[in-house]
């Protein structure tokens, strides 16, 4: 959250191209899809899985965490239009650790849902058919 409000004040976060431009909007429709497909359980801070079962359809079939993935893809639109520096290191900091996050959710969901092993062979992290 930090990292986005300096990249906000700094003049790096919205995209100037018109080709990052429209990954943004991609970017924001893909968690808008997502908080709409997981429903009122991806409205808390927690990295602790929610109540209600594994979630593997909409977005949720290609990527096992699409709003973070979707996240990334708008930090990096912006950030590579501009390519500051300060911009980049921020977005690199911002990714490490939305990884170390979704790696510490991946654990908690192994534990409450043994059948998430399955799942993340079949979906990827955060891009389609290769992470």
């Amino acid at each position: 959250m930090v990292g986005a409000v300096f990249l906000a004040m700094t003049d790096n976060l919205i995209s100037s191209s018109p080709f990052g431009m429209v990954v943004q909007v991609l970017a924001l429709g893909l968690m808008v899809w997502a908080r709409a497909t997981f429903g009122k359980r991806s409205f808390h801070a927690a990295a602790d899985p929610t109540e209600g079962g594994l979630v593997t359809t909409g977005p949720y079939r290609f990527l096992r965490h699409p709003i973070y993935a979707a996240a990334t893809y708008f930090i990096w639109a912006g950030v590579l239009s501009y390519r500051s520096t300060e911009a980049i290191a921020v977005a690199v900091l911002i990714s490490l650790g939305l990884l170390l996050r979704m790696i510490a959710e991946e654990k908690l969901l192994i534990a409450a849902y043994p059948e998430y092993v399955e799942y993340s062979t079949r979906a990827k992290r955060v891009i389609p058919f290769l992470f």
